[in-house]
């Protein structure tokens, strides 16, 4: 494949630069698409494609990070925690890694959600984000680790911790 030379000659700090622009891109995408269907076609609509792209997008995502960190077919929730770090809007979104005492638990606590922060902005009810976050969460530990377990803390509009956007809880599911 043809290396884009543009590429190439940047320096590391415009590299990142070019990074958080590219995420702030596609995450503008995905909400440009939804929002379309959401208002010619309604939310059920705009929900039901979402999921759908969701349910495809989190695994190829989470496969192509999971490669790029050489991570072995069993990397635990290690590796998760690891991967998360890594997704497309993980620099956009302000998140926490959290561990319980033993380390057999690890929660993912979004604190500022773009998504939620600029429909508010624009005066549009929030995006009803659970069933879709529970594909997306739950597919993408999976294809990290077919062992892990997911589980909303809370989310959109099941808000159980309102000093979060959203939280998820992930563990190795032994049974």
């Amino acid at each position: 494949m043809a290396k884009n030379e543009a590429l190439q000659s940047l320096p590391k700090e415009r590299l990142i630069e070019l990074i958080e622009d590219y995420a702030k891109n596609w995450l503008a995408m995905d909400g440009v698409w939804f929002q379309s269907i959401e208002r010619t076609r309604g939310m059920d609509e705009a929900m039901y494609h979402d999921a759908e792209a969701w349910r495809r997008f989190t695994v190829i995502e989470a496969k192509r990070i999971k490669a790029f960190l050489g991570l072995d077919e069993k990397p635990g929730l290690e590796g998760l925690a690891a991967a998360l770090q890594l997704r497309f809007y993980a620099n956009l979104n302000e998140a926490d890694l959290l561990w319980n005492a033993d380390r057999t638990e690890l929660t993912y606590r979004t604190r500022e959600c773009r998504v939620q922060r600029a429909r508010e902005r624009k005066g549009m009810l929030f995006h009803p984000c659970k069933p879709v976050g529970e594909i997306e969460y739950a597919g993408f530990a999976r294809t990290i680790d077919a062992r892990i377990a997911t589980a909303c803390v809370s989310c959109f509009p099941d808000v159980t911790d309102p000093t979060c956007c959203c939280a998820w809880r992930f563990w190795l599911d032994t049974l």
